[in-house]
């Protein structure tokens, strides 16, 4: 960290943020491998909290990479380093008062701990978006499991790089030719029994 820099302290805080907004703040960390279903299920859950007024915001993997993550790669160093700015991100928008939702593979448990660790209690939420590597290669939206089995792409997750399954997600979402609207509806049935909503 460089010196001579002093965190500022300023007179309206996360809480009174939450207050304006009606909501608690939090972080919906959507992880899973590519293809099974992470953007599509945030992307619901998402329009059914603005349905309810909610400030949200959702960040995506493949649309960070085009700013914020531009200049990283898909090596191991780089994916660590993606994920550590999607973390300060996310909790710059739980300061802000906002349900943020992020659709990252996010493959190693240590950078998911890591975003985790950066909130407060009770603000980090991981779902784990849990598709068999066999339906996500079915699907293949973007055909890069193809492209990853043909060895055209290197560092490619569940293929030539490592997926850690989270081990405690406060929600796992089986996801395996179901319903992406009814597992959208569990992810906002945890929001309103935990009392984010």
């Amino acid at each position: 960290m460089a010196d001579n820099i002093v965190w500022h302290q300023y007179k309206v805080d996360k809480k009174n943020r939450a207050e304006v907004n009606q909501q608690k703040p939090c972080v919906l960390w959507f992880t899973g491998l590519s293809g099974s279903g992470k953007s599509t299920i945030a992307n619901i859950v998402e329009q059914k909290l603005v349905k309810r007024q909610k400030h949200t915001y959702l960040l995506d993997g493949d649309n960070i990479r085009h700013g914020l993550c531009g200049d990283l790669t898909f090596s191991d160093k780089d994916r660590v380093e993606n994920i550590r700015r999607i973390g300060e991100v996310a909790k710059l928008f739980v300061d802000a008062g906002v349900i943020v939702l992020t659709a990252f593979i996010s493959p190693f448990r240590t950078d998911r701990d890591s975003a985790r660790n950066i909130l407060d209690a009770g603000e980090f939420i991981e779902v784990f978006v849990d598709t068999p590597i066999s339906e996500c290669e079915k699907r293949d939206p973007k055909g890069l499991y193809v492209k990853a089995r043909n060895g055209d792409i290197k560092d490619f997750t569940g293929i030539s790089s490592p997926y850690e399954a989270p081990q405690s997600a406060e929600i796992h979402l089986a996801f395996d030719g179901g319903d992406a609207e009814s597992l959208a509806d569990k992810v906002i049935q945890h929001l309103e029994q935990n009392g984010y909503l």
